[in-house]
C-alpha cells in the first residue's frame, strides 16, 4: 500500500514540477505586443510633460540670453567709442574685427538675426527683434529698456 502512495505522490510532483517549469518558461518568452504599446504610451505621456514644463523655461532662456548678449555689445560699442576716440555706432562687424567681441557668441541673438546698434551724443542702444523676428513688436529687447529712455532701436 505504501509503494503505491509513494509512486502517487512522485506522479504527481512531477507533474507539478513540468507545470511549473512550463509557467517559468512562459514568463521567459519575453513581453507581449500589448504590454510593449503600454510602455511605449507611459513613455510618451512623460515626455509630453516634460515638454510643456521645458519648452516655456527654454523661451524664457533665450530671452535672457538675448538681454545679456545686448549688455555684451554694449558695453563692446563703449569701449570701441573709447579706443577709437569717436561718438559714431560701429556695427558688430566692426566690433568683431577689432576684437571687442567674439565671432562665435556675439554676431547674433538666439534668433539667428543681427543685432540692432543705435548711438545718439550720450547714449549707445542695443536692441534685438525677439522671438518673433519682427521689427517694433512688444516682445522686441532693447538695453538700456525704451520705458526708461524712449528710443527705439
Amino acid at each position: 500500500m505504501q509503494s503505491v502512495t509513494i509512486l502517487q505522490n512522485s506522479e504527481f510532483s512531477s507533474a507539478y514540477l513540468r507545470r511549473l517549469l512550463q509557467r517559468q518558461r512562459a514568463h521567459a518568452r519575453g513581453m507581449t505586443l500589448v504590454e510593449i504599446l503600454i510602455v511605449l504610451a507611459i513613455i510618451a505621456t512623460i515626455a509630453g510633460g516634460a515638454a510643456a514644463y521645458a519648452l516655456p523655461k527654454f523661451k524664457e532662456s533665450q530671452i535672457k540670453a538675448a538681454v545679456m548678449s545686448c549688455r555684451t555689445v554694449r558695453g563692446a560699442v563703449h569701449t570701441w567709442q573709447a579706443a577709437n576716440n569717436e561718438s559714431t555706432c560701429p556695427t558688430v562687424a566692426q566690433l568683431i574685427q577689432d576684437k571687442q567681441l567674439d565671432s562665435a557668441n556675439a554676431a547674433t541673438d538666439p534668433w539667428g538675426q543681427e543685432f540692432i546698434l543705435i548711438c545718439t551724443d550720450d547714449e549707445v542702444f542695443v536692441g534685438s527683434v525677439g522671438p518673433d523676428k519682427k521689427k517694433g513688436t512688444k516682445d522686441d529687447i532693447q538695453v538700456p529698456a525704451a520705458a526708461k529712455t524712449g528710443a527705439t532701436p
